[in-house]
Order: structure tokens, then C-alpha cells, then sequence
């Protein structure tokens, strides 16, 4: 045979190949994934295992391309979903690999004891999300009670145009903004006050809004979780009318243990 054929016979043979295999995370090999549980481009779920530990997959076009809301969606609901029930690291949005073989040498036997050490860590454990938004009318209304600056600025600002009062409507600004990041910072510390019995590590997070009061991540065992939401159900209460709380989880360990995409992908 020609080389020239030989050459159009692989490539004909690549072209047949269209699919590739979508990784969610580590788990230990024992895993049986729920049996309708979906992921990615509603695959279906499954498990590649070698010796001990495991990849949760799922099949995929090698044609289509990631990264609309719901691929992200789908990936955190098939982590989230396992770490109700078992140990799971997390990979990092978008790994893909050719097939099960290559899973199970590039990934899973080139990091075969981190991934056993740190799943092992994980045993029981959970990741959990405390967040807490100040009700906007009370907090400023709290700044303003505390601040003769504030209520001065504020007197200033009352019955005068946008143009007439701009210098004072910038400086209230200014002042709030400051007032806001330090009830932050005190309103995160007895946050994590009131829970350092019950969790052990905390992953303080950057606010993604300006009247965010409260957001960390902890990792905390599973069979705590009532007594995490008791916590945070109490602070609730304590700031009743000035602080929205609420816990989500459990979650993968997203904040903890999340593993490069493999092969040098991520």
C-alpha cells in the first residue's frame, strides 16, 4: 500500500472519531453515579475507575463548543450532587480528554496518590457557603445614626439639585462606601466567630456586591450541617432586618481542593 494511502486511511480513521471524554472530578472508584444523572450537553454520567480512585464522565462531541451557562451549570450540579454522598475533587471547568484509556493514564495513574491523599482528606467532609447581603435602607440608615459627617452631608444634599449638591452627594459617597467595608469586616469576623467550632478551614471570598455584608466558603463534615444552619440561622436572627443570611451546600470543595485541568489544559 501506498504511503500516500496509508496517510488517507488515518486520516479517515481521525475523522471518524467525534467524540471525546467530558471530566467532572475525583472520586473513589466505589462511586456509582445516580442512574438518570446528566451533565454536560445532558450526557449521561458514569465512572472511569483505576485501582482506588475514579473520574466521573460523561461523553461529548469533540465539535461542540463549551462554555454556555448551562455547560457551567450542568458541571457544578454534577460536583454538587456528589458531595452529598461521597468525597469528590473537583476539575476545573472544561476537561477534556480522547477516551477512558487516556483518563485512566493521563489522569488518574500519573496523579493516582494525590488524588488518594486528598480524597481521603475529603472523607465526610463538604464545602459550604456563607453569604449575607445588608438590607441597603437599614445599613444606611445605621452610617448615618453613627456618623455626624453623614447626617451633615446627607442635611446638605436635601432639596438641592443633582449640580448644586454633587461635591456632598460624592462625599457621602465616599464615606458610606468606607462604612460599608468596615461593618464587612466586623460583620465577617463574628461570622466566623460563631462558627469556628464547626468547620475546619475557612476560604474568605472577595464581595461581588457593594452592599455584601458577608461571604466564606468552610469546609465543614457533612454530618454538621444542622448544626451549621442552627449558626447561621442564629446570626439571621441577631441582625434581623439589617443582614440577609443564608448557607448553600453542601458543595464540592470547589474553594479547597480544585484540581488543574489534565494534560496541561487548565
Amino acid at each position: 500500500m501506498a504511503a500516500s494511502e496509508k496517510a488517507d486511511k488515518a486520516g479517515a480513521g481521525e475523522k471518524k472519531k467525534t467524540t471525546g471524554v467530558y471530566v467532572y472530578g475525583i472520586v473513589p472508584a466505589d462511586l456509582e453515579p445516580e442512574q438518570d444523572a446528566t451533565g454536560v450537553a445532558d450526557g449521561t454520567v458514569s465512572v472511569v475507575a483505576q485501582g482506588e480512585i475514579a473520574a466521573l464522565v460523561s461523553e461529548l462531541s469533540v465539535d461542540r463548543a463549551l462554555g454556555t451557562p448551562e455547560d457551567l451549570q450542568a458541571h457544578a450540579d454534577v460536583l454538587d450532587g456528589t458531595a452529598r454522598v461521597a468525597p469528590v475533587l473537583p476539575l476545573r471547568f472544561g476537561a477534556v480528554l480522547s477516551d477512558a484509556d487516556a483518563v485512566k493514564e493521563e489522569l488518574l495513574s500519573a496523579h493516582a496518590d494525590e488524588f488518594a491523599s486528598a480524597l481521603e482528606q475529603l472523607e465526610g467532609k463538604a464545602q459550604y457557603v456563607v453569604k449575607g447581603r445588608y438590607v441597603e435602607k437599614a445599613i444606611l440608615r445605621e452610617i448615618i445614626d453613627e456618623s455626624d459627617q453623614a447626617a451633615q452631608l446627607r442635611d446638605a444634599i436635601r432639596d438641592k439639585s443633582e449640580d448644586a449638591g454633587r461635591d456632598a452627594r460624592m462625599a457621602l459617597g465616599e464615606l458610606v462606601s468606607n462604612a460599608i467595608v468596615a461593618k464587612r469586616d466586623e460583620d465577617t469576623r463574628k461570622t466566623l466567630e460563631a462558627l469556628e467550632d464547626l468547620v475546619e478551614s475557612v476560604n474568605m471570598r472577595d464581595p461581588t456586591h457593594e452592599v455584601e455584608a458577608v461571604q466564606v466558603a468552610v469546609l465543614a463534615d457533612v454530618e454538621r450541617q444542622d448544626e451549621l444552619e442552627k449558626a447561621v440561622g442564629q446570626l439571621a436572627e441577631n441582625w434581623d432586618g439589617r443582614v440577609e443570611m443564608k448557607l448553600l451546600g453542601p458543595l464540592a470543595a470547589y474553594d479547597f481542593v480544585v484540581t488543574q485541568k489534565p494534560d496541561g489544559q487548565g
